[in-house]
């Protein structure tokens, strides 16, 4: 069994691989503003969800649909302070004003995953039969609350900042990487806040009706 990854995130591929899984990367082209545009006002689990959907079916019916053979996986991330929303600063000085912000608080790490059947001969439908899932897939979304250390100095702030690593991740940090040492704790699944959580696609491929461990590709994954 193929999962088709519509991610260009290294976290999510990372993770994925350290699961047993090598996804063929897929990338979607869905401007994301639009689509939040034309559903209205969203909470943030909504926003997530609707973001991964969208996502995911721009690949699963792309150009490239009947050459798939798989399950396509579609992900979005929100980091959530005080209500409001955050998602990749792009640029420095956005960036330094969200650490400003965050540091020595908690937020919610919201994460929206959908994933969509595009096996050869594949119905889609869902392992019950649910009526309306025949194209569409299956979704869910998973959170997080994350804390961060309240003594990070404005030093540590510019020195993480001039490393390029928070300017493209949703919230302006990562937890598996350089800003991992400025996480005081997680509450949650920590794959979550790296972007995807295994059991929410482990349970989404099994409404597919699909066990997990035949997505294992990867050497010494299986035997």
């Amino acid at each position: 069994m193929r999962l088709i990854l519509a991610s260009t995130s290294p976290a999510r591929l990372e993770v994925l691989r350290n699961a047993g899984i090598e996804p063929v990367v897929r990338p979607s082209a869905v401007d994301e503003d639009a689509v939040l545009a034309s559903n209205g006002p969203l909470t943030p689990a909504e926003t997530v969800l609707t973001l991964a959907r969208a996502k995911a079916l721009a690949v699963a019916d792309g150009e490239e649909r009947d050459a798939h053979d798989g399950l396509v996986l579609g992900g979005d991330s929100m980091f959530e302070v005080d209500g409001k929303i955050y998602g990749k600063p792009g640029s420095a000085e956005v960036a330094r004003e969200r650490w400003e912000m965050q540091r020595g608080r908690t937020g919610t790490l919201w994460s929206g995953h959908w994933l969509v059947d595009r096996t050869a001969g594949s119905t889609g439908a869902t392992a019950n039969g649910t009526p309306g899932a025949v194209s569409e897939g299956v979704g869910a979304v998973k959170s997080a609350e994350v804390t961060f250390v309240g003594d990070l100095s404005d030093e540590e702030i510019e020195a993480y900042i001039a490393s390029q690593e928070p300017l493209w991740v949703a919230g302006a940090f990562t937890i598996d990487s350089l800003g991992g040492a400025f996480i005081e704790r997680i509450s949650g699944d920590p794959s979550t806040v790296i972007g995807i959580s295994l059991p929410v696609v482990r349970n989404l491929t099994k409404q597919l009706g699909y066990e997990w461990p035949s997505l294992w590709n990867r050497p010494g994954a299986a035997s």
